[in-house]
């Protein structure tokens, strides 16, 4: 349970771990230095668990590297004994290598669902006219485009896969005319793939009305190479359930207002889950939301994903800031209409089917 990112073992002793590393620094000498630490491998050992953590500061290119390897190196030996009230750590393994920021980066870029920087969002953001992305900030959105065309988002899952909608090829699905992109910007994109396969859920049939099975997979010729504005989204166990009211994010470069043109840049907007309960609902949407759908948006309307977000990302961060993918823009009513709220894939359904397409 500890080897897998997405579990909640993993989780939760990560969170521990980094928690304790930042009360060694905070309350040391070195706090205006430290920025953060990152669990990127947890590994079962004979007598317990053996972490692997990147751990970030910054210093003035003035000082030397001795001088402050070995500060790093006392506060953390000197004050993990006082701070390790709730883990018990064996001083005796602990290792420290320098890493230059190129290492660094690297080992944080192959960690998914993280992000360059943590920003605040005010909650009126919307696609439908609303904020901007900023460069890294959703380093997992995708375009998938036919015939060079943007048709869909799509999100990044490894370095070879993308998750997006079935009904995204519900018309073309010969790979050879599609291509991804990536990087918030459409034109000119940060990197550009082409699709060596297409796989469509076998439950998803063609008809306009079908949204059940709405999931597929793409496979790319080549890998991404990834970045800290390039990587994956983390995909959640099964098991895992996301409440009722969860506040989570949807991307893409939809169409502003109902059949408008799609935007070079990418967008965002805050949206909260809504039970199925309430989706199905005469008003809202009459009992057609299954347990493969979630609804999430707002019933007075306004915010919410349009045309073109189509197999885009909904996202929600869990209590280490560590991204997740909670659902794949589906369908919805319309755009932004009161009691239409968005509905997507429930990823958390379809994950053992992903798992048995790309072994992700």
């Amino acid at each position: 349970q500890y080897e897998r990112q997405t579990t909640d073992e993993f989780r939760n002793l990560s969170e521990d771990i980094e928690t304790m590393i930042s009360e060694v620094f905070r309350g040391s000498f070195l706090s205006k230095r430290y920025i953060r630490s990152h669990v990127v491998s947890l590994s079962p050992d004979p007598v317990g668990v053996l972490a692997s953590v990147v751990l970030v500061f910054k210093f003035p290119s003035a000082d030397s590297e001795a001088t402050t390897w070995g500060q790093v190196n006392r506060v953390l030996l000197r004050r993990l004994k006082a701070t390790s009230m709730y883990l018990n750590v064996d001083q005796s393994t602990i290792r420290l290598t320098e890493l230059n920021k190129e290492k660094g980066d690297n080992l944080l870029n192959n960690c998914c669902g993280i992000r360059r920087q943590t920003f605040s969002f005010t909650g009126v953001e919307r696609i439908t006219g609303g904020q901007r992305a900023r460069e890294g900030e959703w380093p997992w959105q995708a375009s998938i485009q036919l015939d060079g065309t943007h048709r869909c988002g799509a999100s990044i899952i490894s370095n070879t896969w993308l998750v997006t909608a079935a009904h995204c090829f519900r018309e073309v699905r010969d790979p050879r005319r599609w291509t991804a992109s990536f990087g918030i910007l459409l034109r000119p994109p940060k990197q550009k793939k082409f699709v060596r396969r297409i796989i469509v859920h076998e439950g998803y049939g063609d008809h306009l009305l079908d949204h059940e099975y709405d999931v597929a997979v793409v496979e790319l010729a080549a890998a991404i190479e990834f970045t800290s504005d390039v990587h994956s989204v983390c995909l959640p166990e099964a098991s895992h359930i996301f409440p009722d009211n969860t506040s989570c994010f949807v991307t893409g470069w939809g169409a502003l207002e109902n059949d408008g043109y799609s935007v070079n840049q990418l967008r965002q907007a805050e949206v909260r889950i809504i039970s199925t309960e309430v989706c199905n609902r005469r008003q809202v949407y009459g009992g057609a939301i299954t347990p493969g759908m979630l609804c999430a948006g707002y019933l007075e309307g306004q915010v919410d994903a349009c045309q073109g977000d189509s197999g885009g990302p909904l996202v929600h961060a869990n209590s280490r800031g560590i991204w997740y993918l909670v659902g794949i823009v589906s369908w919805g009513d319309e755009c932004g209409k009161p009691n239409k709220p968005g509905v997507y894939t429930r990823v958390t359904y379809y994950r053992n089917w992903i798992h048995s397409k790309t072994g992700i």
